[in-house]
């Protein structure tokens, strides 16, 4: 018996009903050689779905009952990687996680080793919530010679339903309290030069630099709760981009090629090996184009609120979406008299005084020649992004409230990283109650899956 046939049923009747009329089987000729076999399980339980996605999320966990042994690995990039084996054989297999989302109660895996004559098996894993309980729906995608493949998804069936089984039973976990971390000491910065760059950054720790890039309203200030807590883990810290705060404009109009120079420049200064890059807005379309020219120089992708900026638009759009921003700036206006409208579109609706007046302040200081010039760039994308070369771990987040990059936008962004990275790493999550600028309006919950991320990789 192996784990790819194993025919254990649900324990129970109630079980067995739960799933029954649940489990479909789809084949299709991938090619001339291979075939390939969906399987699709379904199951419900009373269970509440925060109760049984703690069981789930846990990728290296032993909750399944098909299980003998399992251990928890690291790809080279900190991936996780589950090495089990089944009960009544002796076969190792390995899986990696390419997806997570705890926002969505959702994970997704691929095979490594183990699955005798499978060339690609991938499956996904979602809790949703249902009003009598949750809704747990199980899937997977193998690509395979013909026989093979409809093997191999006879026996991904049966195990799919007894880890339903399993889930169905979860309980509420007691919640762990976070940890009170000290606020890391901070720095200033400034590298001469043209353009002069300013940055606030904490004391030097070994490893990776984590390097925050503000959005096109904002500032490095922005930063200053994520560089607090990430500088108990490793050195950060937040750039003013060119023209911004303490930053200057370079001899001409800036291009996206300048900035990646300038995240160089910082590299070198901080006499960093490798970066994380975290980027908010703006700063993320900045972060992945420099993914796509450097993806050697970076351990780690932190994309909030944005990814593709401007850069699968069309002309006619980006020329709109420029010119429509300079009206005010050629009828004599600064970034200071259109503030408050910007504020009121980026933040969210239950955003207290104290967050809007931090916004408005950011906005407010920004020169009329530095938002112009951030305009022109942000409008003349030089690519549209191939998530190919996405080699490192990614995490994309999003405001629930974001009106400029809402979370149906990026979920569908890091959908397809997942899909087009070579060995993806991706995970997706929505900051409640915040908008646009999701790390100054709840920087806690903006923390928590920044520092989970972080620190993983830094392992």
């Amino acid at each position: 018996m192996t784990w790819m046939s194993w025919t254990k049923p649900p324990a129970t009747k109630a079980a067995r009903a739960r799933l029954c009329g649940a489990a479909t089987r789809v084949r299709s000729k991938a090619c001339a050689e291979m075939a390939r076999e969906t399987v699709h399980v379904m199951g419900r339980t009373p269970a509440t779905p925060d109760a049984v996605w703690a069981v789930a999320r846990d990728f290296c966990g032993a909750w399944h009952p098909g299980l003998a042994t399992i251990t928890a690995e690291r790809s080279e990039t900190g991936a996780e990687i589950r090495r089990f084996t089944a009960h009544g054989e002796d076969t190792v297999y390995r899986e990696q996680l390419i997806y997570r989302s705890d926002s969505d109660r959702s994970l997704a895996y691929t095979h490594l080793e183990g699955i005798r004559g499978a060339d690609r098996y991938t499956a996904r894993i979602t809790i949703s919530a249902s009003p009598a309980g949750s809704v747990i729906n199980w899937s997977a995608e193998i690509v395979a010679p013909p026989a093979r493949a409809a093997e191999i998804a006879n026996g991904t069936k049966p195990i799919f339903e007894a880890g339903i089984d399993a889930l169905s039973s979860a309980t509420t976990a007691p919640t762990t309290p976070e940890p009170l971390l000290p606020n890391a000491p901070l720095q200033t910065r400034i590298l001469p030069g043209t353009p002069q760059l300013a940055l606030t950054h904490t004391p030097a720790k070994p490893g990776p630099l984590v390097l925050f890039l503000h959005g096109i309203g904002g500032a490095r200030t922005n930063w200053a709760a994520q560089l607090q807590a990430v500088g108990n883990y490793a050195q950060a810290a937040a750039l003013d981009l060119r023209g911004y705060g303490d930053s200057t404009l370079g001899f001409r109009q800036s291009t996206i090629d300048d900035y990646c120079e300038d995240i160089l420049r910082v590299m070198a200064a901080f006499n960093a090996e490798k970066l994380i890059l975290c980027g908010l807005s703006y700063g993320s379309w900045i972060a992945t184009s420099f993914a796509m020219r450097h993806p050697d120089k970076l351990a780690g992708l932190v994309l909030s609120g944005g990814c593709t900026g401007m850069s699968e638009a069309g002309p006619e759009e980006r020329e709109a979406f420029r010119v429509s921003r300079e009206v005010p700036l050629d009828a004599g206006q600064t970034p200071a008299d259109f503030a408050p409208a910007v504020v009121n579109v980026i933040a969210g609706p239950n955003a207290s005084d104290t967050i809007r007046a931090d916004l408005l302040a950011s906005m407010s200081a920004i020169p009329a020649a530095t938002y112009r010039d951030a305009l022109r760039c942000f409008t003349n994308p030089l690519e549209r992004f191939d998530f190919a070369r996405l080699t490192m771990p990614t995490l994309l987040m999003t405001g629930e409230h974001d009106r400029l990059a809402p979370p149906s936008e990026i979920r569908a962004v890091a959908g397809r990283i997942t899909d087009a990275a070579p060995r993806p790493d991706v995970r997706f999550e929505v900051i409640a109650d915040a908008g646009h600028v999701c790390n100054v309006a709840q920087p806690q919950a903006y923390n928590r899956p920044l520092l989970q991320f972080l620190t993983r990789i830094l392992v």
